[in-house]
């Protein structure tokens, strides 16, 4: 058996969060199944290009909210797990400089390493193989080949070994959004929580006394998801992590939050909501 993650990134700089990434893992016999109700949504809907956060508007909220409940359906059934994670903007790391510079690969390494709790998917004595996808990363392609290979040495930890998990270096790939429906459904659950959590909602055109019908629209689908996840769980808070945090839920739950929090830091006081 495999496990196929599709990750995704959105918003490095957000006036309240920051850093958020987002992942989706199927497992493979259900690969098939997943992509065909997708596909089949996506066609019921004439939505022939591809869908994403940025695209979202009144003419095409109804066709998007069509495709998100068919995605949400699928995670209820635990045949997708999804993860989001983001960083407090108040919160200002305290790290070197070399730190800072690879602040991106890093964080995205703590999200495949932790955000899924892969070290306790498997307790069989059968190996499981990682698939995982990222979207065009938009590094230097060094720094990005330096990345890959961390993800690729993953396996090598005591935890993934316990878990008899696997990665082939040729299983870590970049891949076009525009090919991978799990890939566009997961960027849109990422921009609305970045989306939220930065109180972009609010925001009017300079001049204006109300808001777009843009942004009214990303608000609807932004709370028409935010509904679904708190099918799983009631009063659902966005901006924090999900409870039961470094236990073996992190693998059952097929959604969860993880707000990241730097091991040292100092705080912005401007940069909290007031």
């Amino acid at each position: 058996m495999e496990y196929i993650i599709y990750c995704d990134e959105s918003v490095s700089k957000g006036r309240y969060f920051s850093d958020f990434y987002g992942g989706s893992l199927v497992r493979s016999q259900d690969l098939r199944l997943v992509q065909s109700e997708l596909q089949e949504v996506m066609k019921r809907n004439k939505l022939t290009a591809e869908i994403k956060w940025t695209k979202v508007t009144n003419q095409y909220l109804e066709k998007y909210i069509s495709v998100m409940d068919a995605f949400f359906t699928l995670v209820k059934k635990d045949l997708i797990k999804t993860r989001i994670m983001f960083r407090q903007t108040a919160q200002i790391p305290i790290i070197n400089a070399k730190q800072k510079e690879n602040s991106y690969h890093l964080l995205y390494y703590q999200f495949i390493k932790h955000a899924f709790g892969l070290s306790f998917s498997n307790k069989s004595d059968n190996p499981i193989d990682l698939r995982i996808h990222f979207d065009k990363l938009p590094d230097k392609a060094i720094k990005n080949e330096l990345f890959i290979n961390y993800i690729y040495a993953l396996q090598s930890l005591p935890s993934f070994e316990k878990a008899n998990l696997r990665i082939r270096r040729n299983n870590i790939v970049e891949i076009d959004s525009s090919k991978h429906i799990l890939l566009q459904c997961t960027d849109i659950v990422l921009g609305a929580m970045a989306f939220r959590l930065n109180d972009l909602h609010r925001e009017k055109p300079e001049g204006k006394y109300h808001r777009g019908k843009r942004t009214i629209a990303k608000e609807s689908l932004y709370k028409h998801i935010r509904n679904h996840i708190c099918d799983m769980f009631p009063n659902f808070n966005i901006g924090i992590s999900t409870k039961d945090g470094w236990t073996d839920k992190r693998w059952k739950h097929s959604y969860r939050h993880w707000k990241f929090t730097p091991k040292e830091f100092e705080i912005d006081e401007s940069k909290f909501k007031k």
